[in-house]
């Protein structure tokens, strides 16, 4: 760098949390039920990061710090996003409803209406589960309803990180958070 240049900002991983101003966070709480992957965990971290998500609720299996892999993909995310382990995700949807949060599962059940068309209430929780058996039948009967996303091909389900930044970004949209 030659004497003209400006200081270049100092990368995120150099600047300690505690010296990181407030940020004020979006109305929406993420439920994760018993992922596998730590990997789309830390995905899952890096954008409820980018879209100052309430907090991330970790719920049995699903990884949470310190975790290696879930430290490789979230890049420093976890630092930065508020987050709870439960032993049961029932008892993250209990204590979202005792604080007046409805649940709302993202799940290919029949009926359920596609995450475009629905009403997004604020604050609100998203709830997504487990890659291979979805989210599980007692979290989906604690849940005030469900959505899906729209599957045209042979699959009807795709990745559960990818799945949470479609979701996620259309309720920051809905809620007046992002632009159009």
């Amino acid at each position: 760098m030659s004497d003209g240049d400006s200081q270049l900002e100092p990368h995120y991983r150099m600047v300690p949390p505690e010296s990181l101003p407030d940020l004020p966070r979006n109305s929406v709480h993420v439920v994760l039920d018993n992922l596998r992957s730590a990997f789309n965990v830390g995905s899952i971290f890096r954008t409820a990061d980018a879209g100052a998500a309430a907090h991330l609720h970790l719920c049995g299996m699903t990884a949470y710090p310190p975790h290696l892999k879930l430290a490789k993909t979230a890049l420093g995310a976890i630092d930065y996003v508020p987050w709870t382990h439960y032993a049961e995700t029932v008892e993250a949807i209990d204590a979202l409803h005792a604080e007046g949060v409805p649940c709302i599962a993202v799940e290919a059940e029949e009926g359920a209406a596609t995450y475009i068309d629905f009403d997004w209430p604020s604050p609100v929780a998203i709830i997504f589960g487990n890659e291979v058996r979805g989210v599980s039948p007692d979290v989906l009967e604690r849940c005030d309803a469900c959505v899906r996303i729209p599957m045209h091909g042979f699959k009807n389900t795709i990745n559960v990180a990818t799945a949470f930044g479609i979701v996620f970004y259309e309720v920051l949209r809905r809620q007046g958070v992002i632009g159009h």
